[in-house]
């Protein structure tokens, strides 16, 4: 492939842009020529637009492959499309690369989106690329629709209604722990399994779809389970109590927890899952365990949510255990 360059040898700005992104242009992105795009709401849905940025040594570590950041960046906002209900239509990208990134870092991150792209049908709209002096930073934009007046908010959970969570809880916060050398006693199929899950989450996108037809309430796990969950509550002016010993956890978090009881802080604090905590009617059981079988998502009751505020969690004993509720912060 021929990269023509600038003056110094590397690729100008509207080159690097045709030469890394053009592939990935969607309908209406008019090949990435063009000032704005152009993107039509199917009839009978409302638009939902999120936005999340990552920054090198704050979301992402400086040696992770450069496609698994391009895929967490993509996914961290899909998993806000999927804690709304919407069904993803396209993004809008903005890269501000460190000077010191190489065109190949830039092509294999290119790679991932376009990897991604395949897996959840959805494209490139448009955007904007820099040369910064610091680490990079990255910032995606990312479009859905949900039938109108059908988004799932935060507010919205009535007291009695049972708490519920797609998938596991906790790998992501391990994986950084095993990352960084900080989490001893760990075979190495397990620590490589909990570093690729902090890497590369996985957002229930095809329950987030249907999640509109049994939650009143909904977040996505990203600041911690119990973080998360307060903002929930707080939204809804409630609190919750939910079983620590119906929290889900992989076989590999589940033996770690068991070893050294001091992990739960970290599982239930460390952030980094991408899950959709909702809420649900009493009598929507049947429903959410039709869609979880018809979408092949692990869906997991927790507990429930109560008039009195403040989120509680319960042992087997039924005893009430003290934890930190800080989750992990952006500042």
């Amino acid at each position: 492939m021929s990269t023509p360059g600038g003056k110094d040898g590397r690729l100008d700005e509207f080159s690097l842009i045709k030469h890394l992104f053009a592939s990935l242009a969607g309908p209406g992105a008019f090949g990435l020529t063009d000032d704005a795009a152009l993107l039509q709401p199917t009839p009978g849905f409302d638009l939902v637009l999120t936005k999340d940025a990552i920054a090198e040594g704050r979301h992402y570590l400086p040696d992770d492959p450069p496609g698994d950041v391009a895929r967490k960046l993509l996914r961290v906002n899909l998993s806000d499309l999927a804690a709304k209900g919407a069904h993803p239509r396209g993004y809008l990208l903005a890269c501000a690369w460190s000077e010191a990134t190489p065109l190949a870092w830039m092509e294999a991150f290119a790679a991932g989106l376009a990897e991604d792209q395949e897996r959840y049908g959805i494209s490139l709209l448009g955007g904007d690329t820099i040369r910064i002096e610091g680490p990079s930073v990255f910032s995606l934009t990312a479009l859905g629709e949900v039938p109108t007046g059908r988004m799932v908010r935060r507010k919205g959970a009535r007291a009695g209604d049972q708490l519920y969570i797609t998938g596991t809880v906790g790998d992501a916060a391990l994986g950084l722990l095993a990352a960084t050398g900080k989490l001893a006693s760990t075979d190495e199929q397990t620590r490589s399994i909990l570093i690729e899950r902090y890497r590369v989450p996985a957002p229930p996108v095809t329950f987030g779809m249907q999640l509109s037809q049994v939650a009143s309430a909904a977040i996505d796990v990203s600041d911690g389970l119990l973080a998360d969950l307060q903002h929930l509550c707080e939204a809804s002016g409630l609190g919750a109590v939910i079983e620590r010993d119906a929290i889900p956890l992989s076989e590999g978090a589940s033996e770690l927890v068991a070893a050294n009881p001091d992990l739960w802080q970290s599982v239930l604090s460390g952030g980094d899952d991408y899950q959709i905590l909702f809420s649900a009617p009493a009598n929507a059981s049947s429903k959410i365990k039709s869609i979880s079988e018809k979408t092949d998502v692990r869906i997991t009751p927790l507990g429930e949510m109560v008039a009195a505020p403040g989120v509680s969690v319960r042992s087997s004993t039924g005893e009430l255990i003290a934890v930190d509720q800080t989750g992990f912060s952006h500042f």
